[in-house]
């Protein structure tokens, strides 16, 4: 009827006409939700695109629009994406990696999708994780925990078994290369692999307060009792641990000796199972706690949170609240978290039954202290040029000094003198 109208006014009446359209179309965009995803491998983004499905399936007035970027550049474009073409909905990470761009005004408190979706009950474990000044201003929807990766068939060739303490790591990697065997893949080109190994070493020595006050910027990168940390670390460089070359690798690509039975360890997150099912070995694959090195210091862990946001730009707010209100659907937790090997912060998600999430659930549980990881613990810059540092250190240990002292002079600047 509104269009034979608009026909047969049409020469009288463009004004009309105009708003007419304007308004057609705006009500046809209010039901465009505009996603952009940092879950770029495979494994990764299908299971996004089936959380997205059962989304539209759930809210079928709403048509979600997803743009994907590989997870490193994700990194950069964000800052970008945040302040100019604003999607509706970011994926991104808890801990000060969030507080960043909250501190910014670029995150959009969302405490009312908490309070309409029951979150504060559902997912009351995480909530600070996403808290800044007692306002959400995200919504978790998993964590995972980091450890050892090993090759079972690989340790009973040659008679090995789990290290529970730091000279027993370090002989196991002597011992596999007395066997051609690389010890510990590793790839560290986008260098926060190598930071991993940086916070077991420094939560391992100095335990978790002193590891949180040094992300923070409370402690110098000189500090006296950061040199243990760095002596261990080069006890292991020194004993040949790592891949060969492993700064030209990404973690993936450091990945392959591991895949190929030509290493038998890997340091990472729970993540790492969907590349090994994916290349049918995860039947030769376990996992166990990085081990104790100084007794008496309690066992901390890494266990970082992955979230969604609503940009401050955002412009179909209605239905991005729905996108993030929809993590409370027990079912879709469950699914989300099952297809990227998580753990679900959703207390109403069914029980995990994988092992290496059973695994998980017990070592977290169980722990002293849970970090999300240097490079979201850190500040943004101050993460950078540390792990910079790192990477550097892995291949030159013998340029601690100026290292530290770099990055130091980095903290001093972000963080101001002692």
């Amino acid at each position: 009827m509104l269009e034979k109208i608009i026909i047969f006014m049409g020469g009288k009446m463009k004004k009309l006409i105009i708003i007419l359209t304007l308004f057609i179309s705006s009500v046809a965009s209010a039901g465009t939700l505009i996603v952009n995803s940092n879950q770029s491998g495979a494994e990764a983004a299908a299971a996004l695109k089936e959380y997205i499905a059962d989304f539209e399936a759930a809210h079928p007035d709403v048509k979600v629009v997803l743009n994907e970027f590989e997870s490193e550049s994700y990194k950069v474009a964000i800052r970008n994406f945040l302040t100019s073409e604003t999607p509706d909905v970011a994926l991104w990470f808890a801990g000060n990696r969030m507080k960043f761009f909250v501190d910014q005004d670029l995150f959009r408190d969302v405490s009312d999708v908490w309070e309409e979706y029951g979150l504060y009950d559902s997912m009351a474990s995480s909530r600070l994780s996403v808290t800044v000044d007692d306002k959400q201003y995200g919504v978790p929807w998993g964590y995972y925990q980091w450890g050892m990766y090993y090759r079972t068939d690989i340790f009973d060739k040659v008679g090995l078994s789990v290290p529970t303490n730091f000279e027993e790591l370090v002989a196991a990697c002597s011992t596999l290369r007395e066997n051609n065997i690389t010890p510990v893949a590793i790839g560290t080109r986008y260098l926060w692999t190598a930071a991993g190994w940086f916070d077991y070493l420094n939560m391992r020595i100095n335990g978790y307060e002193f590891h949180m006050d040094l992300a923070a910027g409370k402690v110098s990168y000189e500090d006296s009792r950061l040199d243990m940390v760095f002596d261990k670390w080069a006890e292991l460089i020194n004993a040949d641990c790592y891949l060969e070359d492993h700064a030209s690798f990404g973690w993936e690509d450091g990945l392959t000796p591991m895949i190929n039975g030509e290493a038998a360890m890997y340091l990472l997150g729970n993540f790492i199972t969907g590349n090994l099912n994916t290349a049918g070995v995860l039947d030769h694959i376990d996992y166990f706690q990085f081990p104790k090195i100084v007794d008496g210091v309690p066992l901390s862990e890494d266990a970082p949170t992955d979230t969604i946001h609503i940009p401050a730009g955002a412009k179909n707010i209605e239905d991005a609240k729905k996108f993030l209100g929809f993590l409370s659907n027990p079912e879709a937790a469950t699914k989300w978290a099952n297809a990227r090997s998580f753990l679900s912060p959703n207390s109403n998600a069914e029980p995990p039954s994988d092992r290496f999430q059973l695994k998980g659930v017990n070592v977290l549980n169980n722990a002293y202290g849970i970090a999300q990881f240097f490079d979201r613990d850190a500040n943004p810059d101050m993460a950078k040029t540390a792990m910079e540092g790192f990477q550097e250190f892995m291949v030159k240990p013998d340029r601690e000094a100026k290292i530290r002292a770099r990055v130091e002079k980095e903290r001093e600047r972000i963080h101001g003198p002692l």
